[in-house]
């Protein structure tokens, strides 16, 4: 999934003093409880361990996200939860890789760490070629390669400036910036055409694709833009198995790759051997989400809903996105199971597939059971993000029944408070949700959005759909999809404090007599 940014606006705007919260209850004998519970016999940190050491990274459509998914149902049963199962949803092809080596024979000999784009076809063996640097970004580049780049790798970026490179931020929030996390900004600007952006960028991309597929290089290699030799992986290829998955294309760490480009700018003739061993999977186009349950009580119909992507990208493990997160919310409705609770409305939890290819798997939950917009007729449009798709909304039985959607997608941070999405009549709420919270760190509640996770389907449907505000930790400079996210980066005690601010919201939100407030819908 994108790095979880706030945009940057003009003004700011501090909330007033927030002790509005005087009126809404809080069940502190049950807070101590989950605090017990959750503090002294947490199972968090093997869960973890488990998503991320032993299956490992999780793709959509691999065949590690399909045991990752039977695994989670199967934990979930094992604990008590009820309804647990993988509800499946159409994807595309799935994909995966066994062995990467990239070596420079030529003017010496040595390895290049490089990693593999997600879909991208394998070289059948070690192949060699020349490099060429080449930018070739979008149509109007393609005529000044044309029947030059046969036979030939191809270097798509330019050296990266690497001399000015900091060490990263300070890995918590700080009081200051939680203060002014407090602070509602006001756009000026008028709002982007999101679907246009999504469909100018996967045109630009399958004709990139297509382009050097056509002219017969053997591989096309691009610079992490990470430093320190840490790579950033995605997409390279294409999951739709009516499309060229075009040639070979790695992510080369910045440091090597910038020597390359300088050997070619001297003028040296630069060799380099790749061998990719990779695979399609083909035998079932349908990915999967782990969903199950606490039943409810007098309000069983009425659902609380809590979740995390199970998916990663393959470059590492996927630890901190997101096995962390599933973990956090797993354990959380363990922690409630466990105590016994017989909440008045069902508490479910969710974890989704294709969160990094589009939110995918939470739009087809929403798809499914709360509420839909017009299937595009243009084609392409249909392989765009879903959740971007627009029209009128159709609402579905479930849309009034959905009481709210909390996610974790932030890292492996504690739980530092909540983005409110602009919704004000839940900020006092919220506010006093986390009062039991403040010696843990958890004390901020600001109405700005946050964008890019699985919470965003919710929220643009009019549903109260929130994300939690995390300790960045190392997640930005060093392991949001890259090949340092690994187990290694996940801190403990972070992990008990969410998993335990987790229980508590989704024990109060189900509890209470009226669900939350909403927005108004914008369409």
């Amino acid at each position: 999934m994108p790095r979880k940014a706030l945009r940057a606006f003009a003004a700011v705007l501090l909330l007033a003093p927030l002790c509005l919260h005087a009126e809404e209850p809080v069940d502190l004998s049950m807070v101590t409880r989950i605090r017990d519970e959750g503090l002294r016999r947490s199972q968090v940190v093997e869960t973890a361990a488990y998503l991320s050491d032993v299956i490992g990274p999780r793709l959509t459509g691999s065949p590690q996200i399909k045991e990752a998914n039977e695994w989670t149902r199967k934990r979930l049963e094992e604990w008590g939860l009820a309804n647990a199962h993988l509800e499946g949803w159409e994807f595309g092809r799935g994909w995966s890789y066994d062995r990467v080596a990239v070596h420079m024979v030529k003017p010496q000999k040595t390895p290049l760490f490089s990693l593999p784009k997600a879909w991208t076809p394998g070289t059948k063996g070690p192949v060699r070629g020349l490099a060429v640097r080449a930018e070739i970004e979008e149509e109007k580049d393609f005529e000044a390669w044309r029947g030059k780049l046969a036979g030939k790798i191809v270097l798509r970026d330019f050296e990266r400036d690497l001399s000015g490179v900091a060490e990263p931020e300070p890995r918590r929030f700080s009081a200051a910036a939680l203060t002014e996390l407090r602070g509602i900004e006001i756009s000026t600007e008028p709002e982007e055409d999101e679907l246009a952006v999504a469909l100018r960028r996967y045109r630009r991309h399958r004709a990139v694709n297509e382009f050097l597929a056509a002219e017969g290089a053997l591989a096309s290699l691009e610079v992490s833009n990470r430093s320190w030799g840490v790579i950033r992986v995605g997409r390279g290829g294409s999951r739709f198995a009516d499309e060229t998955p075009g040639v070979p294309t790695l992510m080369m760490a910045a440091e090597p790759y910038n020597r390359l480009v300088r050997l070619l700018d001297r003028g040296v003739e630069v060799e380099l051997e790749i061998d990719l061993q990779a695979a399609f999977h083909d035998n079932d186009s349908k990915s999967y989400n782990t969903l199950a349950e606490i039943p409810g009580t007098d309000k069983k119909d009425e659902v609380v809903l809590v979740g995390a992507h199970l998916d990663s990208w393959h470059g590492a493990t996927g630890a901190t996105d997101n096995a962390a997160g599933c973990a956090v919310v797993m354990e959380a409705v363990r922690i409630l199971k466990a105590l016994g609770v017989a909440p008045r409305r069902t508490i479910r939890v969710a974890l989704w597939s294709g969160e990094e290819q589009g939110l995918l798997g939470a739009n087809a939950y929403v798809t499914e059971h709360l509420a839909t917009r017009p299937v595009p007729q243009d084609a392409t449009e249909k392989k765009v993000d879903p959740f971007l798709w627009k029209g009128p909304l159709t609402r579905k039985p479930g849309y009034d029944k959905l009481t709210a959607y909390f996610n974790l997608d932030g890292g492996a941070g504690r739980i530092r408070g909540i983005f409110a999405e602009g919704n004000a009549a839940v900020a006092p709420i919220f506010e006093a949700w986390l009062a039991p919270f403040h010696d843990l760190g958890a004390d901020t509640v600001t109405l700005r959005p946050t964008y890019n996770t699985d919470h965003e389907v919710f929220d643009r449907i009019g549903l109260p759909g929130f994300q939690f505000i995390q300790d960045e930790l190392d997640y930005g400079p060093r392991t949001h999809h890259s090949s340092q996210d690994t187990f290694d980066h996940l801190d403990k005690q972070d992990l008990m404090q969410a998993s335990v601010v987790m229980a508590s919201f989704l024990y109060h939100a189900a509890m209470r007599p009226e669900p939350l407030p909403r927005k108004p819908l914008r369409d």
